[in-house]
């Protein structure tokens, strides 16, 4: 889904440099141009980050509540990026929401992270208490 969402940001790029200029990527610096180059500049450099606290949430935690986050942020950067098409402040709230899906996925890797290190040093294991914990969280990610 990453990377149709890419495809799509970047074929709105495409059409609205081949729109505002109709000489392909030469821009004279449009405010519509430069808000659809600025929206997917800022979901391309967010990637990286979200795909590692995707993967080690998943890994390290539980794989259906990172999932179901995954999901969640995949859905709120496409609203960040309409929102950013219209005035900057309408994509503020999908900007937030983000933020707090990979808070979740952080918090979710930090507590596999803890959990290895008491079964290791400790013998204990919360494995079920975290998995648990985390998909009842999970849920509360629709709340905006």
């Amino acid at each position: 889904l990453c990377v149709f969402l890419t495809a799509f940001f970047a074929n709105k790029v495409e059409h609205e440099s081949k729109h505002c200029n109709g000489k392909g990527f030469q821009r004279l610096g449009l405010s519509a141009f430069d808000r659809v180059y600025t929206a997917n500049q800022n979901c391309g450099h967010a990637y990286p980050t979200f795909l590692a606290m995707l993967w080690c949430a998943g890994l390290l935690c539980s794989p259906a509540p990172a999932a179901f986050a995954g999901l969640m942020y995949l859905f709120v950067r496409q609203k960040y990026f309409v929102g950013y098409l219209g005035e900057r402040t309408q994509s503020t709230p999908g900007y937030l929401f983000g933020k707090r899906i990979i808070l979740f996925l952080f918090l979710m890797s930090v507590a596999g992270i803890l959990n290895y290190y008491l079964i290791f040093f400790f013998g204990s294991d919360f494995e079920m208490y975290i998995k648990t914990i985390t998909s009842a969280i999970s849920p509360l990610l629709l709340i905006p």
